[in-house]
């Protein structure tokens, strides 16, 4: 039975490595994929999926109301695959989650999505908060940060490295723009240490704080 998969994490965790890796996997048995990316993540180029390790394949990209049942169901119609990835799935829009659960339900085809949990404020985005509730089957994709802990956080920093608190939400980035951390050191980083007398944590206020 076909299902929904949403695999999850932070930056820099090699989500795009395990999508492609995955797809291979079906292409050795003789299977056909569809691969699909954010239209406005184009750091490795137009239409294409690229891994930090040098690995990379062409894709379809969605935007922005984009109806993706009605492409996947055209694209099984005219040329059916075993199965469906969706890299950066966090820019993905609620209803187009939506699409995705009925392109599972009434094509048969499983929908593999990657993307990352939450924003460098700590929160959802609106596309990964509807993969949260509707997909079949959640996969933690970790990373460690610089601790040695598992990095479940991430920082965005200004061009003198400093944590950034303010901002948009979507900012395509890599390395030189996002750092992952552990919930601890990402507390630290936007300015909310732990009291030094063991106590609540307490926030330093709205200049920031950055270390």
């Amino acid at each position: 039975m076909a299902k929904l998969y949403f695999h999850y994490s932070t930056m820099n965790a090699g989500k795009s490595t395990i999508l492609l890796q995955a797809s291979h996997n079906y292409h050795e048995r003789g299977m056909k994929t569809a691969l699909l990316t954010a239209q406005l993540d184009n750091r490795a180029g137009e239409g294409r999926i690229a891994s930090r390790i040098g690995i990379g394949a062409a894709a379809d990209t969605f935007a922005a109301g984009d109806d993706l049942f009605a492409r996947i169901a055209r694209r099984m119609s005219a040329d059916p695959v075993a199965c469906v990835f969706i890299d950066e799935a966090q820019f993905l829009e609620p209803e187009q989650v939506w699409q995705l659960a009925r392109a599972v339900d009434d094509l048969n085809v499983p929908v593999m999505c990657y993307g990352l949990r939450v924003d460098f404020r700590g929160t959802l985005f609106p596309g990964t908060a509807a993969l949260l509730a509707l997909a079949d089957e959640m996969r933690e994709v970790r990373t460690i940060c610089h601790c040695g802990r598992k990095a479940t956080m991430v920082v965005r920093r200004d061009a003198q490295g400093r944590a950034v608190t303010d901002g948009a939400q979507i900012q395509i980035g890599g390395n030189e723009t996002y750092v992952s951390l552990c919930r601890r050191h990402w507390r630290e980083a936007v300015g909310d240490r732990p009291h030094p007398d063991g106590g609540a944590a307490v926030s330093a206020g709205a200049s920031g704080g950055d270390i």
